[in-house]
């Protein structure tokens, strides 16, 4: 018997009619897993090297942009146009967006997009493996089958996504609760005789115990001013990167008030008051909220028992009379 034909039938015989487009696909994965290995582990061709290095000190380019550039991951720097948005704009959305759910990596997005790519792969062969080997003796329709792969490859792929939206979501929330308190820190600080560059760098360093997010903005604060960034820019960042209503306000007030020459202790002293105000508001909205939330609970596990004992002897009562 041919090869060939052996092979194609023993396939069929373990894998179903597919064995064979299985088989091919696997070994067709294999092959780019290999690809991939080798193209990482292979080392820079010499005269490359030199030739960026010459254009990098000639280039036409700013030294910051030169500095993003530099001591990124030279792995991923490969498949740049492959896991980076090619436009510039939702490349610069995809940066915020993992910006405030607190991934400040310059690779931050290739990281992502090979996570949903490799993700993805992973629950078509789990898909593939669940339909072709756990479940082999068992016909499913095309739809069927298509569920059974298709499935888990797309709740995979989007499983990053996901994750990143509800890191959003908490640090959102965990920067609104530790703000009133690092606005009134701010304002010890500030009414003690230390700059507002200074009182944010003090604030970052006391609230890393209890509020690691806020502290991790106000460091990236003061290091962008220590690198001689425009403090009205670094704020402005501030307030985009965090998403928060609240700092935006903060960021607009302090803008606003070093413009007008105004004194920023009485700036502060009024903004942390209405934030002290804004945090009693948002306790007490949660609390009236509660007694809501707690009716079906209440109702679920009260209204059973006392039926129960209601008509519980009403039944025994009519099996007697029965009898």
């Amino acid at each position: 018997m041919n090869p060939l034909t052996y092979m194609q039938d023993l396939l069929i015989h373990y894998l179903g009619d597919f064995g064979p487009l299985l088989a091919v696909g696997f070994i067709g994965l294999v092959l780019i897993i290999v690809a991939v290995v080798f193209a990482l582990n292979q080392p820079e061709d010499p005269l490359k090297k030199l030739q960026r290095d010459l254009a990098s000190n000639h280039s036409a380019k700013p030294q910051n942009e030169r500095l993003r550039q530099a001591n990124r991951n030279e792995q991923l720097q490969k498949f740049a146009n492959f896991l980076e948005p090619q436009d510039a704009e939702e490349l610069s959305a995809m940066q915020l967006k993992l910006r405030q759910a607190g991934y400040q990596s310059k690779d931050a997005v290739r990281l992502f997009h090979f996570l949903q790519f490799a993700l993805g792969l992973s629950g078509l062969a789990l898909g593939l493996f669940f339909v072709y080997v756990m479940n082999a003796d068992v016909d499913y329709t095309t739809n069927q089958m298509a569920m059974r792969v298709l499935g888990p490859g797309a709740a995979c792929y989007y499983l990053p996504r996901y994750w990143i939206t509800r890191r959003i979501e908490e640090r959102k929330q965990a920067i609104t609760r530790a703000f009133p308190d690092a606005l009134d820190m701010m304002l010890v600080c500030v009414e003690a005789g230390q700059s507002l560059d200074q009182a944010i760098v003090r604030v970052g360093k006391e609230l890393r115990a209890s509020y690691p997010e806020l502290a991790e903005e106000f460091e990236i604060v003061a290091y962008e001013m220590k690198a001689g960034k425009e403090k009205d820019k670094v704020l402005r960042d501030m307030g985009t990167r965090c998403g928060v209503q609240d700092v935006a306000s903060f960021v607009t007030v302090m803008i606003q008030s070093a413009a007008f020459g105004t004194s920023i202790a009485d700036a502060l002293r009024v903004y942390a008051g209405e934030m002290r105000d804004k945090r009693v508001m948002r306790a007490e909205e949660a609390a009236n909220k509660l007694p809501t939330k707690m009716t079906l609970a209440t109702m679920g596990l009260t209204v059973p028992p006392l039926l129960a004992i209601l008509i519980a002897p009403s039944v025994q009562g009519l099996g007697n009379i029965g009898k």
